[in-house]
């Protein structure tokens, strides 16, 4: 090996012949391997399987393949004896091959550890601004991006939103500053970033399966604050993202920055009179406050929604943390619309408006979107991660006129709303096809809503037990509302507004 591993943090320093395992080759594992045999390193690629694209790309950039099934350790991989082990984020940690490098002493990267070794291939690095949390972090992060561009910074928006990070350092024109979404298993094998401003904008249980407990998730969701330079941005409402700022080790002089939905404090982000302010980034804070935009323009643009108002906060902290201006925010949310599957108004038909929030993916989710609407008609279920789902349906019965259950775990689904709402009508869709699902879902609602309820598909739940991923279950929803309403007396009314949101 040409250098240490302690030596390697630049894309300038000598990384030839470094030995590394990039196990994964999905579009982050193939964006790794890419990277390091640009920078002449010995690249094996461990998979257990992958898109003929990319088996045919590896020989390509110089890398070799080894295709494995899960849970072995290829002799291939004990042959090539890698000084370093890169890991895609699907790769739990007590995978064998995760154990096998442990017991070895090999130390274990992520793509994201990667890039930020790498940052300064192109001119002066890019800042980063990272963005964590539970449920928010796509939204947050386009938000963030759009006023910073508004501003007129080179930005990019990249990471877990789909666009690798090691991509977006490689790009020949560079950044002025990356956003950067990060998961919890991104997370959990990042030991070096340092970004400019940072948030975790809630911390709720999800991905138990992956890390073995609550605590272990949050610990990895804290890493996000480490190291920070200027602003850690936290949620007011969710007291641990507080606590993850206080237990952090930043960079001196590094500000604390709060923000909810309620009066802000002379160093927060809030809402007053059903404005949204700043009180953190301008001279006058102690005695007044900058006004951003107002909730009934937000509302307007589709993002009223509480959690969607506490997203627009958070990423006007992180854009105004760097400089952009209040008249450039402004600007970029009069523009801004929400990603596909998130609240996404479908039709309303016959007085029944039809929801699609397939990206409420764990509870946390599911429930801010139910705090959204008074009347609701709910479809919920799939693969749980090993979550508890009963607070959630205890806390929400009261909004909820009928449910109806999908997934293959909707057994632990139908059974608390047994312990928590026993009067409620609960319908299963006992098809686990996926051709089938949503066809009976959807007709499962229709007769039970009523006019003026919302009928919401917030799952609650990851997809992949039926469906190829949130989006591909998204889509089905409203390809069977829409047969559904166009098959059915009434037909579609000319109002196809949104409901009032709460």
């Amino acid at each position: 090996m040409a250098a240490s591993l302690d030596e390697l943090t630049s894309w300038h320093a000598d990384w030839s012949g470094l030995k590394v395992a990039v196990l994964g080759l999905g579009v982050t594992g193939f964006s790794v391997a890419d990277t390091l045999t640009e920078l002449r390193a010995d690249v094996l690629v461990v998979a257990e399987r992958a898109k003929q694209e990319y088996v045919d790309l590896i020989p390509v950039i110089g890398a070799r393949l080894e295709l494995a099934p899960a849970g072995e350790v290829p002799d291939a991989l004990r042959a090539f004896e890698p000084d370093l082990v890169v890991a895609s984020p699907g790769y739990h940690p007590d995978d064998p091959l995760l154990v096998w490098a442990d017991e070895r002493a090999i130390p274990v990267w992520g793509d994201v550890e990667l890039a930020w070794r790498l940052r300064d291939k192109v001119g002066r690095p890019a800042d980063w601004i990272a963005v964590t949390g539970t449920n928010g972090k796509t939204t947050t992060v386009q938000l963030t991006a759009a006023m910073l561009l508004a501003g007129g910074k080179r930005v990019a928006p990249c990471g877990n939103i789909g666009i690798p990070v090691l991509d977006a350092i490689r790009d020949p024109e560079g950044f002025d500053v990356l956003v950067v979404e990060l998961s919890s298993y991104q997370l959990h094998s990042l030991h070096s970033m340092s970004p400019y401003a940072a948030v975790c904008l809630n911390i709720a249980e999800d991905h138990l399966d992956w890390h073995g407990s609550m605590d272990a998730y949050a610990a990895a969701k804290a890493k996000v604050y480490e190291r920070t330079q200027v602003a850690c941005v936290y949620n007011k409402a969710d007291e641990r993202t507080l606590r993850m700022v206080e237990e952090a080790d930043v960079v001196e002089g590094a500000r604390a920055v709060g923000f909810d939905l309620g009066v802000p404090g002379p160093s927060d982000f809030g809402v007053v009179d059903g404005i949204l302010c700043d009180r953190a980034f301008f001279a006058e804070r102690r005695d007044s406050a900058l006004e951003i935009v107002t909730v009934d323009e937000l509302r307007a643009r589709g993002l009223g929604a509480p959690h969607t108002v506490a997203d627009v906060l958070a990423a006007s902290a992180l854009a105004r943390s760097y400089g952009v201006p209040i008249d450039a925010i402004r600007q970029a949310l009069a523009a801004f619309t929400l990603d596909r599957h998130r609240i996404e108004h479908v039709v309303t038909a016959g007085g029944v408006t039809w929801v699609d929030d397939s990206k409420a993916t764990n509870p946390h989710a599911a429930g801010a979107s139910l705090t959204a609407y008074p009347s609701i008609v709910w479809i919920v279920g799939g693969l749980l991660k090993g979550v508890d789902i009963d607070p959630l349906i205890a806390a929400s019965a009261a909004r909820v006129r009928a449910a109806v259950v999908i997934g293959v775990e909707r057994q632990e689904v139908l059974s608390a709303f047994a312990r928590h709402a026993p009067g409620l009508p609960v319908f299963e869709v006992a098809h686990d096809e996926t051709e089938d699902v949503m066809a009976e879902a959807v007709a499962l609602a229709a007769a039970a809503a009523a006019p003026g309820d919302v009928v919401l598909l917030a799952p609650a739940a990851a997809s992949m037990d039926q469906f190829a991923d949130y989006a591909d279950r998204g889509d089905r929803f409203a390809a069977a509302v829409r047969a559904h309403t166009e098959n059915h007396p009434g037909g579609l009314q000319d109002d196809v507004g949104e409901p009032p949101l709460e």
